[in-house]
């Protein structure tokens, strides 16, 4: 994508609400198997680099809807186990015949939590169907 004077536009961030910041960087340190790359107490606020793309965890920022992908839909509940209330089990929810929004060839695993605030948290792996 393009601003009006072509320049390329690119994802920097999403934010996502949290009530309390220690649980919440706690729960997306499990899930994402990484620490924050930043954290400010004062602003109530946590970083963490997602591939160059920042997630924002937030006191003040409006409840959201992540979809992140991970190697393996079932490995990540169960990492997830006790932190994570499940709201719908891994489940295929397409086979890619294109690269238009997947891998071609690869089955595109779904599974939804619900995070330690209360936010929904898609999960999606790409696997060789």
């Amino acid at each position: 994508m393009t601003d009006a004077e072509g320049a390329l536009m690119r994802l920097v961030q999403v934010a996502q609400r949290v009530e309390d910041l220690d649980r919440a960087a706690d729960f997306y340190t499990v899930l994402l198997e990484t620490a924050p790359t930043a954290r400010f107490d004062d602003a109530g606020l946590v970083f963490f680099d997602l591939d160059g793309v920042r997630l924002l965890l937030d006191r003040n920022a409006p409840a959201g809807l992540l979809y992140l992908q991970v190697d393996n839909v079932h490995d990540a509940l169960e990492r997830l186990e006790g932190l994570a209330e499940v709201i719908s089990r891994p489940h295929v929810i397409f086979t890619h015949d294109s690269d238009l929004l997947g891998p071609v060839g690869h089955e595109e695993w779904q599974a939804f939590v619900r995070d330690s605030e209360g936010n929904a948290v898609g999960l999606v792996a790409f696997q060789r169907g």
